[in-house]
C-alpha cells in the first residue's frame, strides 16, 4: 500500500522542514511513500472561490481508487495504537493508495468533501496548516513502528 501526504505550499519555516524530512527519511523502510507540496493558490479576495481552487489542485492528484482522508478538525480521532490499527487495516484489504490532505487555511470545498473517504483529526486544538504537516507524518511514522512492534511508541 502506498501512503501519500497531500498539501497546499511550501513548508516556510526550517525547523518544520528539517522535522519533516526527518520522517520522510524513515518512512520508506515501512511502505511506499510520497509527500506532495502542491503549488500554493493566489487567494482571489473570495474565501469560497480559494477553496474552488485549491479543491482542483487536490482532486488532480487523487485518483478514483484512491482512500482519501482530509485532515479536518471535525474528523475522528484516533490513539495512535488505534491509528495503527486503522492504517494496518487498510493494508489487509488491499488498499491500494492511502491519500491524507492537509488543507489550506480555510478548510475544504464542498467537491472535496464530497470526494473524501474519511476525516480525521489529529486533536481537538487548531495547528498551522504548516505546523500539521509535521505532526501527521510523525504520527504515521508511529503507526507503521506499532504495526511492526518497534520500540518508538511507548504505550
Amino acid at each position: 500500500m502506498k501512503v501519500v501526504v497531500l498539501c497546499i505550499g511550501k513548508t516556510n519555516e526550517s525547523y518544520l522542514r528539517q522535522g519533516i524530512s526527518i520522517y520522510l527519511d524513515r518512512l520508506p523502510h515501512y511502505t511506499p511513500f510520497e509527500y506532495i507540496e502542491m503549488k500554493d493558490v493566489k487567494h482571489p479576495g473570495n474565501t469560497v472561490k480559494l477553496l474552488e481552487m485549491e479543491g482542483k489542485s487536490y482532486l488532480a492528484q487523487v485518483q478514483a481508487e484512491d482512500f482519501l482522508i482530509l485532515l479536518d478538525e471535525r474528523g475522528k480521532e484516533y490513539t495512535s495504537e488505534a491509528m495503527a490499527l486503522y492504517i494496518e487495516k487498510h493494508q489487509i484489504n488491499s488498499t491500494k493508495k492511502l491519500v491524507f490532505a492537509i488543507g489550506g487555511a480555510f478548510g475544504w470545498s464542498e467537491e472535496v468533501k464530497l470526494r473524501a473517504n474519511a476525516t480525521l483529526s489529529l486533536s481537538k486544538m487548531t495547528f498551522s496548516h504548516q505546523m500539521i504537516r509535521l505532526f501527521l507524518i510523525e504520527q504515521l511514522y508511529r503507526a507503521f513502528t506499532i504495526i511492526k512492534g518497534e520500540k518508538y511508541h511507548n504505550p
